[in-house]
């Protein structure tokens, strides 16, 4: 099989990244947040700077601004030259707003990084189906850089710095990622696939609008989620949603985040996730890694969506067999033009 993927320029030191507000808003309490997510930017050996719409208190129900306002920005940051990657402020309730508003072909002239998870993973599933985009499911400013990753150890915040500078900076895979105890093997096996995935309530989202992935690009994938918020009866339909859509008979492995918030899966519960996932797999024979550190729960592992994965569920192993980026120069792709053409068996 044939495979598309558009990998951003890498990024070099100096380079601008924008916070931008691409969905929720931002409270007053979480200021903070933003002004730590810079210097942990600026440690990368970044310049960072503000989109106009990231102010404290500025809110249009519970979004940053109208979704017109939003694609306005967002598109005004993909058609900036200078600007070389772009992290989300937060997720939210606002990106099914402008997915139709998005400048693609200022992406596929221009391909740059965009970070973030929850809501943002609408933009990386919709941008990847229609231009090959090399999605970043990272963390944002407000839950992640200046949120989880203030109250990790510092030894934990270095090796994470250097995750992400790698992701962004080389073209070298960035290879196995570290494990953690939490994880566990669901059901063992070994698979190697594209990474695909993100909220698992934003992917049957996603599938009912007309940006929905093609059927074709799960085939052999290495299909990640999570999910906050809601009930675990919810998280079962969300999976019957991908069976019946005829997702999960394609996929080669799964990979599971750390739940947070979730009705009926507390400590002592039952069913578990485990035993939901498997109970809806059914009879599928595919590797499956849980409780993977990535998502809502905490700092999260990038999990760039296209990239090829190498997952072994009974070493408890996830590694990234493809760099996120490549040598692309601004200009390099004429409109219409997909970047990296990438042939996968």
């Amino acid at each position: 099989m044939t495979r598309q993927l558009l990998r951003p320029r890498a990024l070099k030191a100096g380079d601008l990244v924008v916070i931008a507000s691409l969905s929720g808003p931002l409270p007053d309490a979480y200021e903070p947040n933003v002004e730590q997510t810079v210097a942990v930017l600026e440690r990368m050996g970044f310049r960072v700077r503000r989109a106009p719409l990231l102010r404290a208190g500025r809110r249009h129900w519970w979004s940053a601004a109208t979704p017109e306002e939003i694609a306005a920005e967002f598109n005004t940051l993909l058609r900036d030259p200078e600007v070389r990657a772009i992290v989300a402020s937060d997720g939210g309730q606002t990106a099914l707003g402008y997915l139709d508003l998005i400048d693609v072909e200022a992406i596929r002239a221009d391909p740059k990084p965009v970070l973030g998870y929850s809501d943002i993973s609408l933009l990386h599933l919709v941008l990847h189906a229609r231009t090959g985009l090399v999605g970043f499911h990272a963390d944002m400013a407000v839950p992640g850089f200046g949120g989880s990753w203030q109250s990790a150890p510092a030894a934990r915040q270095a090796e994470l710095r250097e995750i992400y500078r790698k992701l962004m900076t080389s073209e070298e895979p960035i290879g196995t990622l570290p494990a953690s105890p939490s994880w566990e093997c669901w059901r063992p096996g070994h698979a190697e696939g594209p990474l695909i995935g993100g909220v698992i309530n934003r992917i049957a989202l996603v599938q009912a609008t007309r940006f929905a992935l093609p059927l074709e690009r799960f085939d052999g994938a290495v299909l990640f989620w999570e999910e906050m918020g809601g009930l675990a009866a919810h998280v079962w339909s969300y999976l019957q949603v991908l069976r019946h859509g005829g997702i999960l008979d394609r996929i080669a492995g799964m990979v599971v985040g750390v739940p947070r918030e979730i009705g009926g899966l507390e400590p002592g519960a039952s069913p578990t996730l485990r035993e939901i996932v498997l109970d809806v797999l059914g009879d599928r024979d595919i590797p499956v890694l849980g409780n993977v550190d990535f998502g809502h729960a905490g700092p999260n592992l990038p999990m760039p969506v296209g990239v090829r994965a190498g997952l072994d569920a009974e070493r408890r192993t996830l590694s990234l067999l493809e760099p996120a980026v490549g040598p692309g120069r601004v200009g390099a792709a004429r409109p219409g033009e997909r970047q990296d053409r990438v042939t996968s068996s």
